[in-house]
């Protein structure tokens, strides 16, 4: 897909657009297990970023063999923030093409520029390998032409106006919130889109309990929840998309909470308590959000506030319904239990010597990752976490670390993002005596270091996806990426 330019966008929302795929001069995928020798073919050689600067009129080549899938997108002003969304193709999926969901939040240059958006990818094939050295008759040509049409890849935006910009995206996809919005959507004047269309799978998502709900903190100080159901009811239908556009217009929260005082980042739903919601901001304090009934949450006015300077990042445990965890520009990770305010029950004081700005809760083992302006990676074992000392500490990234994940479907396997333009994957498992042969320039990395995935400019955010294996996006200001390296 072509972009627009930075502060416009698509065709209101609706319309089929094309995503590119792989092929710019400027991305470069670095495997680190290739075999001795691959790198003297050709004269190509390995580039490892923050090793060797590459020299006037140096330009990096893609290496398409060191991908399963790639394509990239833009959606006109670029997005800070985005989350996956859980979708109805079954688990597991790793046969092309693929299809995913996201919602995204764009940092428009003025506040009244903002979208909410749900965007549909589909039509996602895997890389191919070059075909080197075949001549093909002009009846053969024709048809490759034919073929590579079919695997164009599509996208469709749904895009809702929203006033201020987003700093940061979180869904949630559960049976509580389908009843939380149910009564809501009766009153909507959305629901009548597209001759009623809208009512009719709202009310079948709700008995399915397939409502999406979206929490968004933006740059206006408040944390909103939206109802994402009409976007995407729109990105699956030609005639939805056309009447959601006609009736398009800002977007109404479900429900809004300012009691924050300030901006902020740090938003997460509980993996184990349908609706419980968590956020922070810039001021130190934490608020907890209790669902109840009418589509309403309860919001204790005293915050958890054991944390002196801006709350960056907060993660539920995977396990623990009443614990969390948060970092901070203090240089600390903390752990909470709700039921016990206003303080954290653990902390690890000067856990990184800058500040900290994300992290990430394991959803198998008892292990937290972090990232921050030092660039360090850390894993940090509760089981040892009053030693103040992490398990495994990386560094690797050159500048500050902006996004971490652990694989859902990996617990030894994590990414990583950074503001230098980098995005690396790691795997814990991984042991000296166990790499092989390397390429001469990266012998002394760490062993447990995959990849290293370049070619976007200010990258803001990672996610894996939890229903492809291996499957990863990023956002940054020049787009997203949608790939699944070899290594993975």
């Amino acid at each position: 897909m072509s972009a627009p330019d930075d502060d416009t966008f698509a065709e209101e929302g609706g319309e089929m657009e094309e995503l590119a795929e792989a092929g710019s001069d400027e991305d470069e995928g670095v495997d680190m297990e290739e075999e001795e020798g691959a790198a003297g073919e050709g004269g190509r050689k390995v580039y490892v970023p923050g090793i060797e600067p590459l020299r006037p009129g140096e330009q990096l080549e893609m290496d398409r063999s060191a991908y399963r899938m790639y394509h990239e997108c833009q959606t006109g002003a670029p997005c800070l923030s985005f989350d996956v969304l859980r979708d109805g193709g079954g688990e597991s999926r790793e046969q092309f093409p693929l299809s995913m969901l996201l919602c995204a939040g764009t940092q428009a240059d003025t506040a009244m520029s903002n979208r909410l958006l749900v965007i549909r990818m589909h039509n996602l094939h895997g890389t191919e390998k070059d075909k080197e050295g075949e001549e093909s008759s002009d009846e053969e040509s024709d048809e490759d032409e034919e073929e590579d049409g079919d695997k164009k890849p599509q996208m469709e935006l749904a895009m809702m106006p929203h006033y201020g910009g987003i700093n940061r995206v979180r869904v949630c996809s559960d049976i509580f919130c389908g009843e939380l919005v149910h009564e809501f959507l009766l009153h909507r004047e959305l629901v009548q889109l597209a001759q009623g269309l809208i009512l009719l799978l709202n009310s079948q998502a709700t008995q399915r309990g397939e409502q999406s709900l979206a929490a968004v903190w933006s740059d206006k100080g408040q944390v909103e929840i939206f109802d994402l159901q009409p976007q995407l009811v729109a990105v699956h239908s030609s005639a939805a998309m056309a009447s959601f556009i006609k009736q398009q217009k800002e977007a109404t929260a479900l429900f809004s909470f300012s009691g924050h005082m300030a901006e902020g980042f740090a938003v997460d739903w509980s993996p184990t308590v349908p609706g419980r919601l968590v956020s922070g901001d810039c001021k130190k304090n934490i608020h907890v959000w209790e669902p109840r009934e009418g589509g309403t949450w309860q919001i204790d006015q005293r915050p958890f506030s054991s944390h002196s300077k801006s709350v960056e990042d907060l993660q539920w445990s995977p396990t623990e319904a009443t614990v969390f965890a948060s970092c901070s520009v203090d240089q600390s990770i903390r752990v909470w239990d709700i039921r016990a305010p206003p303080n954290s029950m653990l902390s690890a004081d000067g856990a990184h010597s800058s500040d900290i700005n994300v992290i990430s809760w394991n959803r198998s083992e008892p292990f937290i990752l972090s990232g921050g302006d030092d660039g360090l990676l850390k894993v940090w074992d509760l089981r040892q976490f009053k030693t103040g000392r992490p398990v495994a500490n990386f560094k690797q990234h050159s500048a500050p670390i902006t996004s971490v994940e652990w694989s859902p479907v990996d617990s030894s396997v994590f990414a990583a993002s950074g503001a230098d333009d980098v995005v690396s994957q790691w795997d814990l498992s991984v042991e000296s005596c166990d790499v092989g042969a390397r390429v001469e320039g990266v012998k002394d990395l760490p062993p447990q270091l995959l990849f290293l995935h370049q070619g976007q400019s200010e990258i803001k955010e990672i996610h894996w996806h939890p229903q492809m294996p291996g499957v990863m996006v990023s956002t940054a200001l020049s787009g997203f990426n949608v790939f699944r390296t070899i290594s993975v």
